[in-house]
């Protein structure tokens, strides 16, 4: 890593004195690193609360600028100090932290510089994996779990939309219709616009083929934008992330999702189920010593691409009201302005590598954020563009929940490997893992699209059996009203002995052959076949 260049203006000995205390804290903390005022001093140490972790927080700049690091330097700390923690490994290079790191001469060198005592240290990780797609232990979700709601949110639907997706919803769990995948949710809605199923809903208001058609037309676009992969069984239960170790270290969590940003969709659809899930499911604790989990969303850019209001002003409210539930989370993106403004107001701690400013929008955006800073000694328009490589514009919120002062400083290096973990240690963990066998083979149970399609099927049985009654009568009359002809002709024959000047009358015989050999009599043989099979089985 190299060195940026040093500030313009030293910090005064009283200015590091009150950066010196503004980071004293006396409950557990995560080191950040060391204060840089031309350089490092590594007795002006830079660290946030444990505690205060789930007041959330962001890590910020540009690509190359050691963002993934950090989040590294975090999650060890926190798996250290007990905290399970939850993160995307988008490029795949976060899975070092399951092997230990090693050494040379230039990294001893600099964390001796900040006063970081370096070791080379593995870390309990999980490995998982949306739906299966990639190495992991897959990670799925039924339909019915997932909500007419957050469903909504996400196919960006009107109100009255959603009002009739929550209809259909009603309807299938009243009638044992499970909704595991994508393709039941679509059945239901053919079926209830079908001739057969559209009284079916019709004392709640039914529903029109106008708004069934909407949603089916946004169901196909979601599963083509890979959305569904991710619904099936069996299910994943997310208390599973919150999982520590026998010697106490929390498990690190890896989603890999190679090629996430080609499913921009799948990615943020998972990501809002986790969490609306664990809001759900966890019990209110207030502030707590230590958070239950903490979540780190790498690339966040790509869960509000796109988005619709709905679905930001939920994520808005989850990440007010989840910190009560012992949850932090981390967004890990380019740019602040990457973030909506309602969201990023409720991050605590903000970790800002380099910014840069090479267009007219980017310079704006850098005025953006030195707004939103508390005041420094620093001129950050022009620190935030100089930073190092490792280097960052730091502040959090103390233990007295205000921000502390914002301090330029010199990033921990992390004690896992700073490169991908080899593949045959990713795939001895997924195998070693205790959730594979809960979660590695998944079940295709009798669901919703199976139960319509026997229930319609065997609505269309009677009515074809009638079809075939009625053929079958009408060939046996045929049949016997050919022999009666036939019989009445050789009465007349016994009656009359004449010469014979023409060919002879064909004989009962012959006149049985033409009669089975036609259509008529091969239904009659088919109806005689089936009939003594049909008894056969009965017994």
């Amino acid at each position: 890593m190299t060195d940026a260049a040093p500030s313009p203006r030293p910090l005064s000995p009283d200015e590091v004195a009150t950066i010196r205390a503004g980071y004293e804290v006396e409950g557990a903390v995560l080191e950040l690193g060391a204060l840089v005022n031309g350089e490092a001093l590594p007795d002006v140490r830079v660290r946030i609360p444990i505690a205060m972790t789930n007041r959330h927080g962001l890590v910020a700049g540009a690509t190359g600028t050691g963002k993934t690091k950090t989040l590294q330097v975090l999650a060890e700390q926190l798996s250290a100090a007990g905290v399970p923690v939850f993160a995307p490994d988008i490029k795949g290079d976060l899975s070092g932290i399951a092997v230990a790191g090693e050494s040379n001469d230039a990294l001893l060198e600099r964390t001796a510089a900040i006063g970081q005592q370096w070791a080379g240290a593995a870390h309990p990780t999980e490995f998982f994996s949306l739906g299966g797609v990639g190495p992991g232990i897959p990670v799925r979700a039924t339909v019915s779990s997932f909500g007419p709601l957050l469903l909504s949110k996400v196919l960006g639907l009107n109100a009255t939309q959603e009002s009739s997706l929550h209809l259909v919803f009603l309807y299938a769990d009243q009638n044992g219709l499970p909704l595991v995948g994508l393709d039941d949710l679509r059945a239901v809605i053919q079926f209830l616009t079908s001739d057969e199923g559209k009284a079916e809903l019709a004392e709640l208001g039914g529903l029109s083929k106008a708004t069934a058609g909407v949603i089916l037309r946004e169901l196909i676009t979601f599963a083509g934008a890979g959305a569904d992969v991710f619904f099936g069984e069996p299910e994943f239960d997310t208390a599973d992330f919150l999982r520590v170790t026998d010697d106490g270290r929390g498990i690190v969590s890896l989603l890999e999702v190679p090629g996430v940003a080609d499913k921009p969709a799948l990615f943020s659809t998972f990501l809002m189920w986790l969490l609306a899930d664990l809001f759900n499911d966890l019990p209110e604790v207030g502030d707590l010593e230590k958070p239950k989990l903490v979540f780190f969303f790498d690339e966040a850019h790509l869960l509000f691409r796109d988005a619709s209001k709905d679905f930001l002003a939920a994520i808005t409210q989850t990440v007010r009201l989840i910190r009560s539930k012992g949850v932090g989370i981390f967004f890990v993106t380019q740019s602040p302005k990457d973030v909506p403004g309602d969201v990023l107001a409720q991050l605590g701690s903000r970790v800002q590598h380099q910014l840069r400013a090479f267009t007219p929008d980017d310079a704006k955006a850098l005025r953006a954020a030195v707004s939103t800073y508390p005041n420094s000694g620093y001129e950050l328009e022009e620190v935030l563009t100089t930073l190092g490589i490792g280097e960052a514009i730091v502040t959090v919120m103390n233990e007295r929940g205000a921000p502390s002062p914002v301090a330029w400083t010199r990033l921990r290096a992390p004690q896992g490997s700073m490169d991908p973990a080899p593949a045959d240690t990713v795939a001895a963990a997924i195998a070693a893992s205790p959730l594979q066998p809960r979660y590695g083979q998944a079940v295709d149970r009798e669901s919703a699209y199976e139960l319509l399609t026997g229930r319609m099927t065997a609505a269309a049985e009677p009515e074809a059996a009638r079809d075939a009654v009625a053929s079958t009568d009408a060939a046996r009359e045929q049949y016997e009203k050919a022999l009666r002809d036939l019989q009445k002709g050789e009465r007349t024959r016994t009656r009359t002995p004449t010469r014979r000047t023409t060919a002879p009358a064909p004989g009962v015989g012959d006149v049985l052959g033409d009669v089975l050999g036609s259509r008529t009599g091969q239904t009659i043989i088919r109806e005689v076949v089936r009939g003594i099979f049909g008894t056969l089985g009965r017994r």
